[in-house]
């Protein structure tokens, strides 16, 4: 079987401070990190997952975070250095909902998105506290399929969806498995950074602190049993060590 080619999208910089990066520590210190998406180029099926933040939505509901995105880091230009355009994506597969995830989809209007079912209402319907994250809900676009799913869940053979809530009530990380490589592990937002994975320290921006805790611990796990690779969300010293697009992992 040949291996899945699994592409690191550049999707822009944000900028939040680190009391939120890790929850009460180092205040008052501003932090730039990256955004990024994964494609999946399987033989069964092309996935995406995340899309990264819309920069028009971030400079007018959410300034304070100093987006900074070239036209060269949009979904559709990142597709396009790896040889596809929106309309070859099969199915999207968003961490969870909120605005840093899921800005690209509104460009991805023939694929299948996979859902949490939770993670949905959610969004729709946030709690006071949740309003921001989910504040951009173009991805609700009138084009859209959704597949409702719970659980852990194989989307193809080797390509799979695990459950880590606690940042959100519905997040998925995903791991690809590699037979010429070690796996990759995608995180999301259950792991901000390597310091989040080796001291459980979650990020400011969660919905369930304890819940958060154990998903740090249950990626940990999932490392350790499946000869994987982490790949953290938003720590701009891992991502600089990355291939990026068009580069590649596998195949």
């Amino acid at each position: 079987m040949t291996d899945p080619k699994v592409y690191l999208l550049d999707g822009g910089t944000l900028v939040i401070d680190e009391s939120d990066v890790h929850w009460h520590i180092n205040a008052g210190n501003p932090v730039r990190f990256p955004v990024y998406s994964v494609l999946v180029e399987h033989r069964d099926a092309l996935i995406l997952y995340d899309t990264g933040f819309d920069l028009d939505h971030v400079n007018a509901v959410l300034p304070f975070e100093l987006p900074l995105q070239t036209p060269e880091q949009t979904i559709p230009a990142q597709l396009a250095a790896c040889g596809f355009s929106p309309d070859d994506v099969d199915i999207v597969v968003n961490s969870h909902f909120h605005f840093d995830h899921v800005g690209g989809n509104k460009h991805i209007t023939k694929a299948a998105t996979l859902v949490h079912k939770e993670e949905l209402r959610h969004a729709k319907v946030p709690e006071p506290f949740e309003r921001l994250g989910y504040s951009d809900l173009s991805f609700d676009h009138a084009d859209v399929t959704y597949r409702p799913i719970s659980g852990d869940y194989e989307i193809v053979p080797g390509v799979w969806l695990f459950e880590t809530p606690g940042h959100t009530i519905g997040h998925y990380s995903l791991l690809v498995e590699l037979e010429n490589d070690r796996s990759m592990l995608f995180c999301g937002d259950a792991a901000y950074t390597r310091t989040t994975l080796e001291k459980e320290w979650i990020a400011g921006f969660h919905l369930d602190p304890t819940k958060s805790v154990e998903a740090i611990r249950r990626l940990n796990y999932l490392a350790r049993t499946r000869d994987a690779d982490i790949y953290p969300s938003h720590e701009l010293a891992s991502f600089q060590e990355w291939k990026l697009a068009p580069h590649y992992y596998g195949g």
